[in-house]
Parts: C-alpha cells; sequence; structure tokens
C-alpha cells in the first residue's frame, strides 16, 4: 500500500488519520481503482485526496476537494453508523437531491460499470429468448462497459475481492445480446438525434422478431458532452414499442439536472449516475434510479450477483437480495458519502449563479485555448443542428472537447495521450483523450477535455464577477502556457 502520497496538500500530510482515510477511499472496487506505490494515483491519475495538481478534469476522474476529504475526516472521527444505514440515509439524500419521490429507489455500485448489471437483473426473464441490449456510442460511455452489459464480468476481481475471469457471464442473467450504435459518424461528427432514432428502431424491430426483451441505453451526457436520443425520438419509440422496450439512461457523467432525471423516470427509465465525475467525488461510486415499477416487476436477483454486489446496495423490494451477503463495503460508503456531499453543496447553488460560473469557464476555454491556440470545440450535437445548439443545456457546457490535432505534439490520438500524461507532471491534468477527430490519413486525431466539477462550481461561485474572470483566466492560462507551440 501506498505510504507516501507526493501530490497531497502540504496541510494534510503527516497526519496517520489522512492516511487511514486514503487507504480506505482506494478499498473496495476493483483493479482500477488501485494507487500506485510511488505517485499515490491510479490508472486514471486520480487520487482520492486534496492535490495540488491543477485539475479540469471531471469528464474521467476527480481528486477530492478539501471540503469533502474535511468532512469525511470527521465522520470518521465522530464513528461510522453500520452499512446498512448509511446506505439508506445516503439513498433517500440523492432522492431529494434531485427532487425525486417515493417512486423510485436507489442502487448503489462500485463503479459506473457495474451499474450494468442493475439494467440487466431489471428486465432479466422479460424476453422468452433473452435481452437485446442496445448500447449507444461504447467508446463515449466506457469500454469495460462492453462485458458487463453483455452480462459478463469486466475485470479478474470484483469489489467483493472474488477472483473472476473477465468474458466470464455472470450466473443468472440470461441470454444478453449486445449491439452498439455509434453515435458520431466515421468523419467523428455527431450523428443528429433523428438518424440515431432510425438506427434504434431498426434494432427493435431485430429484438422483437427474435423474442428479446429490449434494453435500450439513452446516452445524456457522453464523453464529449452528447444527448441522444431526444425525447421526441424516445417518446415515439415508446409508443410504437410498447413494454417490449426498457429504457436505460447512460448519465453517468452526472451532467444532469433533477428536472431531467424526473423526467426520464416517469418514462420508466433507469437512470445511470456517477459520484467521480461531474458531480466532483473520489473515484469510483455509482448509483441507478429505478422506478418502482421496473423493480416491482423484476425476477429475483441472479445468484451471481452474489460475487458482486452486499445486500445493503440494493435496498428493500427487490426479490432474491437475501442470497448476497449482508456485509460492509467502508470504503464504498465513504466515496459515496463524499460524492454526495459535494451533490448537496452544489443543489444548494441557484442556476443563474450556476450559470454565471460555466459561461465564465467557457468564456476562459474561448479566449486562452481555442481563440489563441487554434484548437477547435468538437460540438456536442450535429454540425448546422442550430435548434440543438441554441436548446443544449448550460450544464453541458461544463465540459469542452478540444480538437488538438494541428499540435505538432499531439497530432494524432496516441500522441494526445502522451500530453495528457506529459501535462500531469507539471501539475495539469484535464480529461483523457477521446475519439472523435478524424485525420486526412483516416487516423484518430488528438483531443483533450477540460471539465469543471460540481466543487469548483461551488468555489467559483463564491468569487465576484471581475475576480471570477481572473481566477478562471488565470487557471486556464496555465494549460494554455502548456500546451503553447514555441515559436521558432
Amino acid at each position: 500500500m501506498v505510504a507516501n502520497f507526493p501530490d497531497l496538500q502540504p496541510s494534510y500530510r503527516g497526519s496517520d488519520a489522512v492516511k487511514s482515510l486514503i487507504r480506505s477511499l482506494s478499498g473496495g472496487g476493483d483493479a482500477r481503482i488501485t494507487l500506485d506505490p510511488e505517485s499515490g494515483l491510479n490508472r486514471y491519475l486520480a487520487g482520492p485526496y486534496p492535490r495540488e495538481t491543477l485539475a479540469f478534469a471531471s469528464s474521467t476522474a476527480n481528486d477530492m476537494s478539501a471540503p469533502a476529504f474535511d468532512h469525511l475526516l470527521a465522520l470518521r472521527e465522530a464513528g461510522m453508523v453500520p452499512y446498512s444505514e448509511h446506505l439508506a440515509a445516503l439513498r433517500q439524500r440523492v432522492l431529494c437531491a434531485y427532487g425525486v419521490d417515493a417512486g423510485a429507489g436507489v442502487v448503489f455500485a462500485p463503479s459506473g460499470t457495474d451499474l450494468e448489471y442493475v439494467a440487466l437483473a431489471a428486465v432479466a426473464g422479460r424476453g422468452q429468448a433473452g435481452t437485446h441490449n442496445i448500447l449507444l456510442g461504447a467508446d463515449e460511455v466506457g469500454s469495460g462497459c462492453i462485458h458487463s452489459a453483455s452480462g459478463r464480468y469486466f475485470a479478474r476481481e470484483t469489489a467483493l475481492d472474488r477472483a473472476v475471469e473477465p468474458g466470464e457471464p455472470v450466473e443468472g442473467l440470461g441470454r444478453v445480446t449486445l449491439v452498439d450504435i455509434p453515435v458520431r459518424c466515421q468523419a467523428g461528427e455527431a450523428l443528429s438525434s433523428r438518424a440515431i432514432g432510425v438506427l434504434i428502431r431498426s434494432e427493435l424491430i431485430v429484438a422483437a422478431s427474435q423474442r428479446q426483451h429490449a434494453l435500450l441505453h439513452v446516452v445524456h451526457g457522453s464523453k464529449t458532452g452528447l444527448i441522444l436520443p431526444k425525447l421526441r425520438e424516445i417518446d415515439a419509440l415508446r409508443e410504437e414499442f410498447g413494454d417490449r422496450l426498457t429504457l436505460v439512461v447512460d448519465a453517468c457523467q452526472a451532467r444532469i439536472t433533477g428536472e431531467a432525471v424526473r423526467d426520464y423516470l416517469a418514462r420508466g427509465a433507469i437512470v445511470f449516475i456517477t459520484g467521480s465525475k461531474f458531480m466532483g467525488g473520489p473515484p469510483f461510486s455509482g448509483f441507478a434510479l429505478v422506478p418502482n415499477t421496473v423493480r416491482d416487476a423484476a425476477s429475483p436477483l441472479p445468484i451471481g450477483f452474489a460475487s458482486i454486489f452486499r445486500r445493503a446496495e440494493w435496498g428493500e423490494g427487490w426479490a432474491g437480495r437475501d442470497h448476497l451477503k449482508d456485509t460492509s463495503n467502508p470504503g464504498l460508503a465513504l466515496r459515496l458519502e463524499a460524492s454526495i456531499f459535494e451533490l448537496e453543496r452544489f443543489a444548494r447553488l441557484d442556476a443563474p449563479t450556476v450559470e454565471r460560473v460555466i459561461q465564465a469557464f467557457q468564456a476562459a476555454i474561448g479566449d486562452l485555448l481555442v481563440d489563441r491556440l487554434g484548437f477547435p470545440v468538437v460540438l456536442p450535437y450535429a454540425r448546422g443542428n442550430l435548434h440543438d445548439a441554441k436548446e443544449h443545456p448550460i450544464e453541458m457546457l461544463s465540459l469542452a472537447t478540444l480538437d488538438i490535432s494541428r499540435h505538432p505534439g499531439a497530432h494524432t490520438f496516441e500522441q494526445a495521450q502522451a500530453v495528457y500524461r506529459s501535462l500531469d507532471q507539471l501539475g495539469l491534468r484535464l480529461g483523457q483523450p477521446v475519439k472523435c477527430v478524424r485525420l486526412p490519413s483516416r487516423e484518430w486525431g488528438g483531443t483533450l477535455r477540460v471539465g469543471l466539477s460540481m466543487p469548483q462550481v461551488t468555489e467559483f461561485a463564491t468569487l465576484p464577477g471581475d475576480r471570477l474572470d481572473r481566477v478562471l483566466s488565470d487557471c486556464i492560462g496555465r494549460f494554455a502556457d502548456a500546451l503553447a507551440v514555441p515559436a521558432v
């Protein structure tokens, strides 16, 4: 286990309580959560503690804010309540934060990847020939989801420290077929909602002809901020296919309002959210909001879930939860606590304040990275779609994907990955590159993502207008200086 944390903020160094908390926060997950013994970071260059590094990396994974870390230190000093009680309280706090009534529940999971199992369990047995899982933009929602969305293990161990084989089926989920519908064309341009709707409809017809129940993923905030398909296409598909279709909303980036969450739940959708992206909690944690009608119609939880989940994570009302172990995952409870702490702080801000911060953030990116360096923004909607451009939710503007392929050191996707890592060595961290820019050579071009988090919005909201602009300009300016190509 890591003994030293080179980038830990100085005020926390030398404390046994701090080291103990970091150990807890980096346990109770799969290998992705493990900290490197030298850097003190996980494979996403994130750490579950306050760091000196300047980060706008909420599209990949967050470090922890000092207020959230202090909150956990105080909580541990006061004494943690039993796991089941803690998660029951967190469940109510999540519903309250999103303004959701008693018509839905919350299932907790060690990561967003594990949430795929929740949706599969909710519809297992609904189709005579199994489940047809329709995933949108696998490259834009997470590579591990390909396995879990197929009802298979995705890592070599689970959060219960069970050794498993990636690709092996989880017992009891039944037959699952998977199709991935791209959300961008071969040139990297976002597809329209109408075009996505046509592709989805063809897969729903396939599922119906094969006597499978269709599980349709809707993307509300992909890695590059896409929302596809729109409610108009969703409603048309629901009207045509009725109860042969169940919706899943991938809002794992957490760039979603309570109003949007409630709109999806009203349509019988299961909503996935993670705490480690825009929400600003430490990696890894996730939760699914599930309408009670979906839960009540579900078959008993699959026997294979005994290797993945603990009983308290499912809450009351789920058939078959009793065969899950009644043990605890302190690391997950703490990570969820930190995330929901940030969600509640953010929820106390009024809409104009949030908009003021996000617009100032966008202005700094426009001035320093787009205009000064010539890195265009990759559009989070179909080019030329003026309606979607105008209606794109403000929370999505907390993320900007930049095409940095004109940079001689980041022309290709692979070169951009090296730049991403080199920035971290300078104490600067952005979101990982995503394959959404196509070069004339047909290679994928270099990108980087710049993203605010809820704790950053909460912090910046305390600054008056002029001061806010200066601080954001200074912060984004450090990245611009690091990415600038020296004059010859």
